[in-house]
């Protein structure tokens, strides 16, 4: 298997940061616009309006679990760990963090968020349970 073939779950990832930053943008200037806020309340996000802080936090969510995953991605790629199952792995991670964002980001239902986050998380964990036995050569 081409062990390149790791980095699109990864650009996908990528792509999903930069939609939300889009979001955010977007909401900060349309709260300016409507008068539902100042330039200079985003300075402190205890200040920021509710419709931008939910987008805030959202793309501080991307930095948090996907750390390991961006790691797990360069690790598998360095080790050649990289196969049809560990790609899978990481889709699936990709696929719902993009649904934990839309939830997120739309109805907020703090049930499908949470369900959605545990399941990027379990996913994440089978792949470094995988990588471990890669590296002591079990699989």
């Amino acid at each position: 298997m081409n062990q390149t073939a790791i980095f699109w779950p990864v650009l996908a990832h990528v792509l999903l940061i930069y939609i939300v930053y889009g979001v955010l943008g977007r909401r900060r200037y349309g709260a300016i616009r409507s008068g539902e806020a100042k330039p200079g309340q985003f300075k402190v996000r205890s200040t920021e309006p509710a419709s931008s802080l939910t987008v805030a936090a959202n793309l501080t969510n991307q930095f948090e679990l996907p750390v390991l995953f961006y790691v797990l991605c360069l690790t598998l790629h360095l080790t050649n760990g990289v196969n049809y199952l560990t790609l899978a792995l990481m889709w699936i991670f990709v696929a719902s963090r993009y649904f934990h964002a839309w939830v997120h980001l739309t109805s907020n239902n703090l049930l499908l968020r949470s369900r959605s986050f545990f399941v990027s998380a379990v996913i994440l964990l089978l792949g470094w349970i995988w990588f471990a036995l890669h590296l002591l050569a079990v699989v």
